[in-house]
């Protein structure tokens, strides 16, 4: 069975994509090189911002994102996985451009957290300020009778600001304090579960520090990725 081609569409930012690409690595059950998966990374750091664009309601992005994503598609990959939490809000926008199927990040995690917690009735939510304004999770996660709780604007304030500092690689201490403090909040808030949803958080936060589970996106579309690579049907 002819293993798939991997895309990332990356650069979102550019650590994140990292961090995404050793992942994917660290799963894949391989002995020896030949072993791994063939990957083809455009590590795109020049698309616009996301949260901006979703707040000024900039649509110029889509085509950036369009570009990036034909890239890779000529390039010759099976399908395409996105480490960024905020630019799955044109995901729709994508698929009707791109002819080859591209991961959704957002439903992998809700598949993740139903599976691995099926009588969960409340999670958490730590992202960015756009991903929590387009309700990415609030949508998927009511499909299957999950409430999302976020943080508070003056909170939801503190972690967009971490992660802009992980973004800008300073001051990272300061920045997984800032993000345990919110994620804390959520937890008194009766969070049963703690979703990372911005690809820059993970290389900060530390979840051994909290008693309920933590999915990290960026690990949970890693696995996806591994699998839908791996199997013999257009299935993830």
């Amino acid at each position: 069975m002819p293993e798939k081609i991997v895309g990332i569409l990356g650069g979102m930012g550019p650590e994140a994509t990292v961090d995404f690409f050793a992942k994917i690595i660290a799963l894949t059950p391989a002995e020896r090189d030949q072993g791994h998966l063939r990957i083809i990374i455009d590590n795109n750091p020049k698309i616009p911002d996301r949260t901006e664009a979703i707040l000024t309601k900039d649509e110029s992005l889509v085509l950036v994102l369009v570009e990036t994503a034909k890239n890779l598609e000529g390039a010759g990959v099976d399908f395409i996985a996105i480490p960024c939490n905020t630019a799955h809000y044109f995901y729709e926008d994508l698929v009707r451009e791109i002819s080859i199927p591209i991961l959704h990040m957002i439903r992998e995690v809700v598949h993740a957290v139903k599976a691995y917690l099926p009588e969960c009735k409340k999670v958490g939510l730590i992202s960015t300020t756009g991903t929590v304004a387009c309700n990415l999770y609030q949508k998927e996660f009511q499909k299957v009778g999950v409430e999302v709780i976020v943080s508070d604007p003056q909170s939801q304030a503190k972690v967009m600001n971490a992660i802009l500092r992980i973004k800008a690689m300073r001051e990272k201490e300061k920045a997984r304090k800032e993000l345990t403090e919110a994620a804390n909040l959520l937890v008194e808030r009766k969070a049963e579960a703690l979703i990372l949803g911005c690809t820059e958080i993970p290389l900060v936060f530390k979840a051994r520090d909290f008693a309920i589970p933590v999915f990290d996106a960026t690990s949970v579309l890693a696995k996806a990725t591994v699998k839908f690579a791996m199997s013999d049907t257009g299935d993830s």
